[in-house]
């Protein structure tokens, strides 16, 4: 097992990511003497996202992120009264509202969010961000495949490999939801038989042995057995190794989210048991964590600290 010098980062979850302006314009918002008036936040949050221009994935990690971490929708909508044709406050208006009604299990505003994201495809019609909002609302609804399809067709004729879509298609087809294991294995492959090296969706496969290990540990018994040989199936496997030769090269991985399947790959080595494989990953994840997948068990610091604690030594 490789010997690090020096002590582990201090771990802390890190929503921005390795995304400094976005994590400095987080840090203004928190602090109540930051940037007081509603204003001057709309201001610093149009401009922040305006920055992306058409990196269209790095558009979407920042909108969505704000979306995550603003308290409440009070300046989503002031930023939208403020400028009634931005593209950009109509998707974080919508993307909170669905993110409220996710919380509290209540049924979404449908027809406003609809007419949000149609009106921001007509500002911005090249833009795939409205069109992921329409396909996570379809999730939520539990919409038919045709349907579901349809939407998923105008997002890919824009961003062929948006990393969002695909994780959300991966959710609706999942066995969870309103597929199975074979139909999520079928969308995976389609994908990865014409995925680039790189591409911000280069986390799927990964990704759902991840959650179908840890849907076998949260049902215990039987299950929990079948979960701790998964990694050693060939398959499983291979795919582990593949991510772990490619994605630890220095700047390999250039998307936005990369530091978040960073430490999907990251938690895989651990529960394999790659410890020395596992020492190298939190190297490059540099103490900033995601709640998923860090959060089966406790708090996902915690987790993610014990781990690297045990890893680095």
């Amino acid at each position: 097992m490789p010997i690090f010098t020096g002590r582990p980062p201090r771990p802390r979850l890190a929503p921005e990511l390795d995304d400094k302006e976005l994590g400095r314009v987080l840090k203004s918002l928190a602090d109540p003497h930051g940037f007081p008036l509603p204003g001057i936040q709309v201001h610093v949050i149009s401009s922040l996202v305006a920055e992306s221009g058409e990196n269209w994935d790095r558009r979407a990690h920042r909108l969505s992120v704000l979306a995550t971490c603003l308290p409440n929708a009070s300046l989503a909508a002031s930023w939208l009264t403020r400028a009634p044709n931005s593209a950009d406050a109509m998707i974080l208006h919508s993307r909170m509202a669905l993110r409220d009604a996710k919380a509290t299990g209540t049924a979404p505003d449908e027809s406003g969010i609809l007419e949000d994201c149609y009106q921001a495809v007509r500002l911005r019609p090249e833009d795939p961000a409205p069109w992921v909002l329409i396909l996570s609302l379809m999730r939520m609804q539990q919409r038919p495949l045709q349907q579901v399809r349809t939407i998923w067709q105008e997002i890919v004729a824009r961003d062929p490999w948006h990393r969002e879509a695909h994780l959300e298609m991966l959710g609706y087809l999942s066995p969870t939801e309103q597929g199975s294991h074979m139909a999520a294995l079928d969308f995976i492959d389609s994908r990865l038989s014409q995925m680039p090296a790189g591409a911000a969706s280069s986390g799927l496969r990964l990704t759902a042995e991840v959650q179908r290990y840890q849907r076998n540990v949260r049902r215990g018994g039987l299950n929990e057995i079948i979960a701790s040989s998964h990694w050693n199936t060939q398959d499983v496997a291979s795919t582990l190794d593949k991510a772990q030769n490619y994605w630890l090269q220095p700047g390999f991985l250039r998307y936005a989210a990369a530091v978040a399947d960073l430490n999907v790959l990251t938690f895989a080595l651990v529960a394999s048991r790659r410890f020395t494989e596992a020492a190298a990953a939190f190297r490059a994840v540099r103490g900033l964590v995601t709640p998923w997948p860090w959060h089966i068990q406790r708090n996902p610091v915690e987790e993610f600290a014990s781990w690297q604690t045990r890893c680095w030594r």
